[in-house]
């Protein structure tokens, strides 16, 4: 009788390849695509090409500089996942250039400079995002608003778009405007009955517009799960501490701060939570270090968007918790089976 010997895990998913996995997270995305679309217009499709063109472009070269094989590496996938994350995360009327510079320093600095796939200890997509955030502050945060669209009489089309993307159309500026999480920003101290009331009344599309994208990137982080391709560890674990925060931070004062309900549906919170935060190489491995990591990006995007300069802090509360990952880890390991839970500490002079 032979015996089939396998290294661990031990949990064999037959098919389940890298690229088969990026295919799906992909795919996943797809509800998210279209709501954003739908609700913007056809910005995001525009951005996702310009981002794939450039993330395929830019790991062949960078791959050939290396000379290691461009096709082997490009058919994971990886990259167009970034490129994906990075395009649905871009405003809709971002200039062609920032797309490009975004995806072209997560694929080259984020990434490949740390070996490639598996190698990265940050979220490739973040680096980018945060980067031209912090480089580009105003077309980064020049989103369309759904209230501005039906004031237009119809969301802007494909040729304007294009246009605006390009550079060839000033007028796109009559669309955009603040998104519901910057009007919380900019309050001037007013928050529940005054700014919700202010809010309500000229921005009732616009929590309701970003209220569907965030319902649809959640179905798409709930098909991951079913799919096994993510735990719900981590993005539960960043719902719970976002909506704590901010449970506790509205009982204690609610004339200036937001309601639970518009903290976990404005933004990028489920794209965040379900895309971006269970990334398998920047994150954490164990089950209890997700539950510690995803904690924690929750309560750091409650912070930055409170009291930062951002009025939305997932891109960072990420890359923070990126830094983190290796010590929840160190002190999250499960016990070996037959063995007692080892102690964890520092090591002063040969002591614990």
């Amino acid at each position: 009788m032979s015996l089939l010997r396998i290294t661990s895990p031990h949990t064999h998913r037959a098919g389940r390849r890298t690229s088969w996995v990026m295919q799906m997270v992909i795919l996943a995305t797809v509800p998210g695509l279209i709501t954003q679309t739908y609700l913007f217009g056809y910005g995001t499709l525009i951005n996702l090409v310009i981002a794939c063109l450039t993330a395929l472009a830019s790991e062949a070269f960078i791959l050939k500089l290396r000379n290691r094989p461009i096709g082997f590496s490009l058919s994971d996938c990886s990259a167009l996942l970034t490129a994906v994350l990075l395009a649905l995360a871009l405003p809709p009327t971002v200039p062609w250039w920032l797309t490009v510079t975004a995806v072209s320093f997560s694929v080259i600095f984020a990434k490949q400079v740390y070996g490639g796939l598996g190698n990265n200890p940050f979220n490739p997509a973040m680096v980018g995002y945060a980067i031209c955030l912090v480089s580009f502050p105003v077309p980064m945060t020049q989103w369309i608003g759904a209230s501005e669209i039906i004031q237009a009489g119809a969301v802007p089309s494909f040729s304007d778009s294009l246009a605006a993307i390009f550079g060839s159309l000033p007028t796109i500026d009559s669309y955009t405007m603040a998104t519901p999480l910057d009007a919380f920003k900019h309050k001037d101290g007013l928050m529940s009955s005054e700014a919700y009331a202010s809010i309500a009344g000229l921005q009732s599309a616009n929590l309701v517009s970003w209220m569907y994208v965030n319902l649809a990137y959640l179905a798409g982080g709930l098909l991951l799960i079913w799919l096994r391709i993510i735990t719900w560890h981590t993005p539960v674990a960043m719902i719970a501490g976002l909506g704590l925060m901010a449970n506790i931070f509205y009982g204690l004062d609610p004339d200036n701060a937001a309601s639970t309900i518009f903290h976990l549906t404005s933004g990028a919170v489920m794209l965040g939570a379900f895309f971006i935060a269970t990334d398998p190489v920047s994150s954490c491995t164990s089950n209890r270090g997700k539950l510690v990591y995803g904690l924690g990006i929750g309560i750091l995007i409650y912070v930055i968007r409170t009291w930062g300069g951002y009025p939305d802090g997932v891109a960072f509360a990420v890359l923070l918790m990126n830094f983190a990952a290796p010590l929840i880890d160190y002190f999250t390991q499960p016990r070996a089976y037959g063995h007692k839970k080892a102690k964890k500490g520092l090591t002063i002079g040969g002591e614990k």
